[in-house]
């Protein structure tokens, strides 16, 4: 059976500073590879790459706003001078802002599509051009995008977040697509988290309750674990896990998939 060790690997993770980011970084780290915490957040980045330098795994933090092409450029050269290569991109970072379709703020919707859409869309970018033939890493590899169950579900009070959400579903299989046809050598691929209580997550809560969708923070969810036949929230290492099974050999012929990892409240 084809192992998960990720050995002799190096990985980027956007949005690697908290949450499922640097969750993911962990788990990728555990498994063998190295990896550049890319994020806005320097002081957060920096921590994350002290704790995982600190179980022995080599890392090093790389300052990247998704949105910013030129700034996406920079990480990538980055990191493979610090860690020598890139085989593995996750295109973690996103924003949510809950809001009413009625109240919608077309400012923060455009965030949203910013950062979500846009900054996975560039990343799917670099990855290529640095990990096809000819590029500077030049050894194929894997790019897992994050969506969300939220571009599974209709769920009330996420409208823009879902339209986001789903829209890296399509990126995904047209980029998968286009790898396979050219030659890449690059595996597309994406997971769909649960709710998670992360900083986001718990705000997500929040947020709905304060609208009015649900009478406390504490019904929201319930709601959600209610919504979810494994009768649960998800926990960060179970969307590490998932993205480590993608990038490693394990998943050597699985590409363009959608991967959810929410414990059935989707299906």
């Amino acid at each position: 059976m084809t192992s998960y060790d990720l050995t002799g690997r190096t990985a980027l993770v956007t949005g690697g500073a908290q949450g499922l980011g640097a969750g993911m970084a962990q788990a990728l780290a555990a498994a063998g590879a190295s990896v550049a915490i890319a994020d806005i957040n320097a002081a957060g980045g920096q921590e994350t790459v002290e704790a995982l330098r600190a179980t022995g795994a080599k890392a090093e933090f790389v300052q990247l706003d998704v949105t910013d092409d030129a700034a996406w450029e920079a990480a990538v050269e980055s990191t493979i001078g610090a860690l020598g290569g890139l085989d593995i991109v996750v295109n973690n970072a996103g924003i949510e802002v809950t809001s009413l379709i009625a109240d919608l703020d077309a400012e923060a919707a455009s965030a949203m599509l910013q950062v979500n859409v846009i900054g996975t869309a560039l990343g799917v970018k670099h990855a290529f051009r640095a990990m096809r033939p000819g590029g500077k890493a030049g050894r194929g590899g894997s790019v897992v995008n994050i969506a969300s169950v939220a571009a599974t579900i209709a769920f009330p009070g996420i409208s823009l977040y879902s339209a986001t959400k789903s829209g890296i579903d399509r990126l995904t299989r047209v980029a998968a697509a286009e790898s396979g046809k050219l030659g890449y050598g690059v595996r597309v691929n994406c997971i769909y988290p649960a709710l998670t209580p992360t900083a986001m997550g718990n705000k997500l809560a929040v947020d709905t309750a304060e609208l009015g969708l649900f009478p406390s923070v504490e019904a929201a969810v319930q709601t959600v674990v209610e919504l979810t036949p494994l009768g649960r929230l998800g926990q960060v290492d179970d969307m590490a896990d998932a993205v480590v099974f993608l990038s490693s050999d394990a998943a050597k012929f699985i590409t363009g998939a959608g991967l959810p990892v929410d414990g059935g409240m989707g299906m």
